[in-house]
């Protein structure tokens, strides 16, 4: 069974989301739209043959019928409009922008859950890269505080998210203390100018009770090697434990026709945003099934 999905957003998310799209066997993209005509968007999704439109959010509510979910790949102010112009329409609106709208969403701690909400927000890539590991340590350990450092390359940073870092932090901030129940929670995003571009690196500090380095590697590889089923790229570099201190080092390539290897921000929020949109295709078909 397929769906029909649309992107809204045409910069670098929206390009490389149309790519994941076209390789996923149950996503039927029937729609890019956004506002800049020449954006490179537009391109991609005409190589794969998909319809494109520059007129943003109109072109989704235009549409002769309603699509089965629309990827958000816009930015965080634009996104509020978006929510409410779609919400009678029965659409899954998966929000890959840092506005804190929507059921959060991590893919290997939520699970299922992704489906009870059609509007479902995947908070940010510093947030997929971290809060696997974090929740799967509060599982098991008494955590007294956390801090996640994210730094992407320049390059991998658009407009959209340029003017939303408070956004981000705030986002990814509330995200870490709802997954973990830890109140005190920090977020900070780098933006290297480094040439060559820096790779996308998640750093985490956190103070935890008795925590020794052998008992943290454990339970912190299991939780990295279920993010690397639906994100391949995403690799633990360092975990060790000194006088209390957890640090732990995390980085993730990306795997695109469409991006450079250093994008990997770019790569693991949408990695988990098409898994999102797969488990709803797979719980419709369910559905049906029953019914039938």
């Amino acid at each position: 069974m397929t769906i029909s999905v649309a992107v809204i957003g045409t910069g670098a998310i929206g390009m490389d989301l149309i790519n994941k799209i076209h390789r996923s066997l149950t996503l039927n993209c029937r729609l890019l739209a956004g506002r800049n005509q020449h954006s490179a968007g537009f391109d991609i999704a005409a190589r794969f043959g998909y319809p494109t439109s520059a007129d943003g959010i109109d072109a989704i509510l235009a549409a002769p019928e309603p699509f089965d979910v629309v990827f958000d790949a816009t930015n965080a102010m634009s996104h509020v409009e978006h929510w409410e112009r779609l919400r009678p329409l029965g659409t899954l609106l998966i929000n890959l922008t840092p506005c804190h709208l929507g059921q959060m969403i991590v893919p290997t701690v939520t699970g299922a859950d992704a489906l009870t909400d059609r509007h479902v927000s995947l908070i940010s890539c510093g947030g997929q890269a971290s809060i696997p590991i974090v929740h799967a340590l509060s599982q098991r350990f008494q955590i007294e505080d956390i801090e996640v450092v994210a730094t992407v390359a320049s390059n991998s940073v658009g407009r959209a998210t340029r003017i939303n870092i408070d956004e981000y932090v705030e986002t990814t901030q509330i995200a870490l203390s709802t997954f973990t129940g830890v109140p005190n929670t920090k977020a900070i995003l780098n933006i290297s100018p480094a040439v060559p571009p820096a790779m996308f690196r998640v750093t985490i500090f956190a103070g935890i009770v008795g925590a020794t380095t052998e008992k943290v590697s454990s339970v912190v590889a299991a939780a990295a090697d279920k993010v690397r089923a639906f994100a391949p790229g995403y690799t633990l570099t360092a975990c060790r434990v000194i006088d209390g201190r957890v640090f732990i080092s995390l980085e993730v390539v990306a795997s695109s026709k469409v991006m450079p290897e250093y994008a990997g921000n770019l790569d693991i929020i949408n990695s988990a945003a098409i898994l999102v949109a797969e488990q709803y295709a797979a719980h419709q078909y369910q559905s049906q099934s029953l019914v039938v």
